[in-house]
């Protein structure tokens, strides 16, 4: 029998194909401390399962940064990871291709107009990256400001997943 990713719900594999992906395409890239990138989507994916997120979702974590970082593609990662996990990432992805005073703000509307999971990762990518900036000052009241924005959109969200990010960031810059 062969198993693919539609096969098997709960599939562990759907993850493993995901973290591979990610770590191809972060291939050599590293974060502002020095650090190799994909440790963040790493972190990310933790966060998300941390919260009682799916495979799916935790999946999504893993790849939330590759379309707008790299080579890949939404097809490359609808082959490997399905239509879900797909979506939610180009939830997470800006339109590199726009002026930024255009980009900001259909990015904005995408993550408040899209599936919740879109706003799941992106309150665990906040929580990261405040997390990992904690030592730097200077953008302090910038890395504030996206922490906010992540909750604001994420208010209305009644699912777990959500309410767990949401008041893990609130607790993180309230600090």
């Amino acid at each position: 029998m062969n198993i693919t990713h539609d096969t098997v719900a709960g599939d562990w594999g759907l993850v493993c194909r995901a973290a591979a992906i990610a770590a191809a395409a972060h291939e050599g890239q590293e974060r502002k401390n020095g650090t190799p990138y994909i440790q963040h989507p790493a972190r990310v994916a933790a966060l998300l399962a941390w919260a009682g997120g799916d495979d799916s979702l935790i999946a999504a974590g893993f790849l939330h940064d590759v379309i707008e970082d790299g080579p890949t593609d939404y097809d490359d990662i609808l082959e490997a990871c399905g239509e879900d996990v797909a979506d939610w990432v180009v939830l997470m992805t800006k339109d590199m291709r726009l002026r930024e005073d255009i980009r900001e703000p259909a990015y904005i509307k995408q993550l408040t107009d899209g599936a919740w999971q879109g706003r799941a990762v992106k309150l665990a990518d906040q929580i990261d990256n405040w997390q990992d900036g904690l030592t730097d000052t200077a953008t302090l009241e910038k890395r504030r400001d996206k922490a906010e924005w992540a909750i604001q959109i994420a208010e209305q969200d009644g699912e777990l997943v959500i309410a767990a990010l949401r008041d893990r960031l609130e607790a993180l810059i309230a600090m």
